[in-house]
């Protein structure tokens, strides 16, 4: 192995967790020539609370150890830490186990008995890998897009803790004709760094499967506000996800369906919904709870006609990209005309939203809009009142 000069700076710091005193040692003294700085845990509980306290570079753990695996570790050290690569060991390869530990984030997967040579390289790349990882968070936070967890073991932590601190923010929709609140949408919001925004949340849920866990989040508390804050008379938009249809708690009639005739399901015409199977049936099973349907970003995304059709809405809503600068286009006027033209016949509510000055406002009305959403009359809040 290479041995620079121990004068040097060190090449990265390593933590070496293994019940193997013997073993640990070796692999210690291998790094520490090789120009690394090793620090020792004789099992998992150790490192767990090291790296804790500590900065490391780089982890390396056998898998197999009393008390705390090293799958349990590694989860425990996503608490902390998104970025730190680490490596695992084991002595008894098993195609269950290593699959685990990659689908989990660990970097790689080693076979006991392991070569000087081949574990300095895993480290040298692992430690190349941690410097990109930190350059590309801080590259992500100048930018103003926040931080993402890179593995799936990283992505569940945060989505916990997404979960742990959700809550929603209320944006009325008005009626500008009779100045009055017309219903309020839902908004997620959460207080999880890694994940700075709505889309992220649902990101971080998608990828490991667990959008289900934040429906019915957002539902339960969105039940919680129509129980106890949501104004008399107005109504109340929630977002769903398309896979949101397929979960058997959206159909009870129970816990948010007590305040079904005060719901308005809102699906995002950017989602694709054709692939659902029988979505005719399960929106007739909604409406029959008493939930009305809306269709949001109207002229902006992809929802087939036969989708359209399925879902046959009572309120759509007519993305904002139509609504900027509406007064000073044409063409925008004609199409928003048109659309709330054809949604009347069809029996539909029109709402614009996004709208965020009074000349859009003043467009949008006279060009047959009635409902309006948008920062001009309030930003989301705790129910708040519209500037008139």
């Amino acid at each position: 192995m290479t041995r620079p000069d121990t004068a040097a700076v060190p090449r990265g710091r390593v933590l070496v967790a293994d019940d193997e005193v013997a073993l640990a040692r070796a692999l210690a003294r291998w790094l520490t020539a090789s120009g690394y700085k090793v620090d020792i845990a004789g099992d998992g509980h150790e490192a767990a609370l090291r790296v804790a306290r500590d900065s490391y570079d780089v982890i390396v753990s056998d898998i197999a150890m009393p008390g705390m695996t090293g799958v349990e570790l590694l989860l425990a050290i996503r608490q902390r830490d998104l970025d730190v690569p680490v490596v695992l060991m084991t002595a008894s390869p098993a195609v269950d186990t290593a699959i685990q530990a990659v689908e989990l984030g660990a970097l790689r997967y080693l076979v006991k008995p392991i070569e000087p040579a081949a574990l300095e390289e895993v480290v040298d790349q692992a430690t190349r890998l941690h410097r990109l990882a930190r350059v590309k968070r801080q590259a992500l936070a100048l930018v103003g897009d926040g931080t993402q967890p890179g593995d799936r073991a990283g992505l569940e932590e945060s989505l916990s803790r997404a979960l742990a601190t959700l809550r929603l923010v209320f944006q009325p929709i008005v009626s500008w004709s009779e100045r009055r609140v017309f219903a309020f949408e839902a908004l997620m919001r959460s207080d999880e760094a890694s994940l700075p925004h709505p889309g992220a949340v649902l990101e971080a849920a998608e990828r490991p499967g667990r959008l289900p866990d934040l429906g019915r989040t957002i539902r339960a508390l969105a039940c919680r506000a129509a129980e106890q804050r949501l104004p008399d008379g107005a109504l109340l938009f929630i977002n769903l996800h398309p896979s949101d249809f397929l979960d058997p708690a959206l159909y009870e009639a129970d816990g948010l369906g007590r305040h079904a005739g005060r719901i308005v399901l809102e699906v995002t015409e950017r989602a694709s919904l054709d692939r659902l199977d029988n979505l005719r049936d399960r929106v007739a099973r909604l409406r029959a709870l008493g939930y009305r349907i809306a269709v949001d970003d109207l002229g902006a995304g992809y929802a087939g006609l036969s989708a359209f059709a399925n879902l046959e809405p009572d309120v759509v809503k007519i993305d904002m990209s139509l609504v900027r600068d509406i007064e000073n286009a044409r063409t925008k006027q004609r199409l928003v005309r048109s659309l709330a033209d054809v949604c009347g016949e069809l029996g539909m509510k029109v709402v614009a939203e996004g709208v965020e000055t009074a000349a859009e406002r003043d467009a949008l009305v006279e060009v047959g809009c009635d409902l309006l959403q948008g920062y001009l009359l309030a930003r989301p809040g705790d129910f708040p009142s519209p500037a008139w």
